[in-house]
């Protein structure tokens, strides 16, 4: 029996088709790398074609290095000459070859994400921009989806008139590309683009590479963007042996410049072309695959297809309500440390997929409570993540200055104009005289050659000695509040307009959960007592990374991976898919959504557990939610009805009371001072005005009601939705 006979009769048709324009719809867990590198053995052992003459290409280095040893396993002599690579590296080796065609010297140099902020932070100078308002990140991510979409500046700001902001973002984008010029320089997005209009302007390099490149494969094909279509058009535009390998059922990367409609549309583009399905999935159970199915059919926009598998049925998929995500997380730790304890299964057998990475929070806390090792995949430990840690930054220099290394990472976070060599001043003047960092700050007055920065450092003391003031007589969640609120951090965040902004808010919001959680929960809570929790947390880095870990990840860090235990948490409507998913009026988000459902479902292997909080805290507000509509899509014969999850023992977790939206801050204690919240005699604004929010923006005033100890007020806002809270609490202000 030869390698071919050990496939099946799809995979043997993929690997048998060689001429010609070639769709491999490759479901998950198909076998797709076994068919690529079997269908390139095949061209070389059985079709007589030269190495040299096979380009495959994937998306990263680790695909692209994973296949090259397979490819060098099965192919053996002469397949260090097959080009196997990434986009990007394959576009380096051409243009370094015939870069001077396009003006620029072939050593030229690849500019990093750094060296692009320098530059934009250079010609916003020079064209006195303001990066308030256009801000250097939100810039070059507007230069790099032109440059994805092959626009380049003189089509962008033909194609801004009247929108004087684009305009500004055109003037911009020209002056970059003669600053990279000039400097013989090309950024990432560059070097794809280059290359594409290298082999359009030029004949004789098209035709050497189309000569070269006689068979191209492509894998993942359904995550490529505009101008990788259009380079791979081009090198097979001669002997069009284009093979492309992908599952529109997984393209989860919209957000990335990924276009769904590359894989969805290549029939248009390749009239000719052969389509074959590989439909058998040798990862998962019948029903795991049914549930997969039953969910994906929902999308309109692609291709028809359906898993099936000749394994076992197995389990029946496991959904389980919980009352809160404190039980959710409880329940779903316990389980697994019950399982791994009765030698069942390992730590690495299991999977936790969430739909944002502040879920991980929660999970991550019961984790470390029940000694159970843990690994955040995709992502950094919660408590770890910049934005976490500006805040907790802010907690600790109140409530002890002495800490210089909180008090450095937050005294020009967001930026108030105290640059490094002012810190620096600062830090020599109190070394010297064996201070604290914060307390030679407070001494500025004394320190030489500070001049106007030392006024933006007396602003810095003083707020900080305002919060410390506070602190004695507010609530944690109050001081936080403040916090965000003085430092305008939620706000710069707002403004940067960036993919990481809103999962970084969201992330913020959290550890507003976790602050409301621990008042809640402890009989004298105090921001030191809190600090100690938060530490003890996430002090996770004595783990051994030879350990067994239970993997914790986001549903787009999953795509790829397999594991025989998967729990998706979190199946909520307004959390998986996301509220303004579902508002939105464009039907190609929920089903990128339900894209991403179908792929966490397909990691699992052996049993699927689904989970749901019926109250989920969000914001420092308690919200009800109810099941996804992913859940409800799937056959109901495919779950287990089996006992409803036990509650959470009183010892291991305070049951949270789950009757408000919003709790009324209770009232503390502290050095003989007392703070209440006071109702107000009456509200700046009525029904119908516009009021300003801190997180949520702006929003019209729909209705007020006196709810006794005070006002509900229910604001309409403009990109959150309609929300109720507490007047107090919400602290609205008239819009201007």
């Amino acid at each position: 029996m030869n390698i071919y006979e050990m496939l099946n009769p799809m995979q043997q048709e993929a690997v048998y088709s060689t001429q010609g324009p070639l769709l491999i719809l490759a479901g998950a867990g198909s076998g797709k790398t076994r068919v690529l590198t079997h269908r390139i053995a095949y061209l070389i052992d059985e079709q007589g074609v030269n190495p040299w003459n096979i380009l495959a290409i994937t998306f990263t280095n680790k695909a692209a290095g994973e296949m090259r040893e397979r490819v060098d396993q099965i192919v053996g002599f002469g397949s260090e000459q097959i080009w196997v690579s990434t986009f990007h590296s394959a576009c380096v080796r051409i243009l370094r070859r015939f870069a001077d065609y396009l003006g620029y010297d072939r050593n030229f140099v690849i500019y990093d994400t750094d060296d692009q902020k320098h530059v934009i932070k250079d010609i916003c100078k020079r064209l006195n921009i303001d990066t308030k308002i256009h801000k250097e990140r939100t810039l070059l991510s507007a230069i790099s989806s032109a440059k994805n979409e092959m626009i380049d500046a003189k089509a962008y700001i033909l194609n801004a008139a009247g929108d004087y902001s684009k305009k500004r973002i055109g003037d911009v984008y020209a002056e970059y590309e003669k600053v990279l010029y000039k400097n013989n320089a090309m950024d990432f997005d560059d070097l794809l683009v280059k290359t594409v209009e290298l082999l359009r302007a030029n004949e004789d390099v098209r035709n050497y590479y189309q000569e070269r490149f006689k068979y191209i494969m492509v894998d993942e094909y359904q995550d490529t963007n505009t101008v990788q279509f259009r380079l791979v058009s081009l090198l097979a535009g001669k002997y069009r042996n284009l093979c492309v390998v992908g599952d529109d059922d997984q393209s989860i990367y919209k957000f990335r410049g990924a276009n769904i409609y590359n894989i969805l549309n290549f029939e248009k583009e390749f009239p000719d072309a052969k389509v074959i399905k590989l439909e058998q999935n040798y990862r998962s159970t019948k029903n795991i695959l049914n549930a997969a199915n039953s969910v994906i059919c929902h999308n309109k926009g692609r291709k028809e297809k359906t898993l099936w598998t000749a394994n076992e049925t197995g389990e029946k998929i496991v959904f389980n309500q919980y009352q809160n995500e404190y039980d959710e997380a409880f329940q779903v730790v316990n389980e697994i440390g019950r399982e791994v304890s009765s030698g069942k299964s390992h730590y690495n057998d299991y999977a936790i997929l969430y739909r944002t990475n502040a879920q991980s929070r929660v999970l991550e806390e019961k984790f470390v409570e029940k000694n159970i090792p843990y690994k955040i995949v995709g992502g950094v430990n919660f408590y770890q993540r910049k934005e976490i840690k500006d805040i907790l930054a802010y907690l600790k220099t109140i409530d002890n200055g002495r800490d210089d290394l909180a008090v450095q990472r937050i005294i020009n976070v967001p930026k108030r104009g105290i640059g490094a060599a002012s810190i620096n001043k600062v830090m020599e003047y109190g070394e010297a005289r064996d201070m604290s960092l914060f307390d030679a700050l407070e001494c500025c007055d004394d320190i030489p050659k500070l001049g106007r920065t030392a006024d933006k450092i007396k602003g810095f003391v003083n707020m900080i000695e305002v919060f410390r003031a506070q602190s004695e007589y507010i609530t944690l969640a109050e001081l936080f509040t403040n916090i965000l609120e003085e430092t305008g951090y939620i706000k710069a965040l707002e403004e940067e307009f960036e993919e990481q902004a809103e999962a970084r808010i969201e992330n913020i919001d959290e550890l507003m959960n976790k602050i409301v959680d621990y008042e809640e929960t402890e009989e004298e809570p105090t921001l030191s007592g809190f600090l100690e929790n938060v530490a003890l947390v996430s002090d996770i880095d004595s783990l051994d990374e030879n350990e067994d870990y239970v993997m914790l990840m986001t549903l787009h860090s999953a795509k790829g991976l397999e594991f025989p235990y998967v729990y998706m948490c979190g199946m909520e409507d307004g959390l998986f898919p996301s509220y303004m998913t579902i508002v939105s009026d464009e039907p190609d988000e929920i089903e990128e959504e339900r894209r991403l459902c179908y792929v966490g479902i397909t990691r699992a292997k052996k049993k699927l557990t689904m989970t749901f909080a019926k109250t989920r805290m969000v914001r420092g507000s308690t919200q009800f939610n109810k099941p996804s509509r992913f859940v409800r899509e799937i056959t109901p014969d495919l779950f287990y009805k089996g006992r409803m999850p036990e509650k959470e023992r009183k010892d291991q977790r305070i049951q949270r009371p789950s009757e408000s939206v919003i709790r009324q801050p209770k009232t503390m204690t502290s050095y003989g001072k007392v703070f209440q919240v006071q109702k107000a005699t009456a509200l700046d604004y009525t029904v119908g005005d516009r009021v300003r929010h801190i997180k949520f923006g702006v929003g019209t005033v729909i209705n007020i009601s006196d709810g006794g100890k005070d006002y509900e007020v229910t604001v309409d806002f403009d990109k959150s939705g309609v929300k109720k809270m507490f007047a107090s609490f919400a602290k609205l202000k008239l819009t201007d």
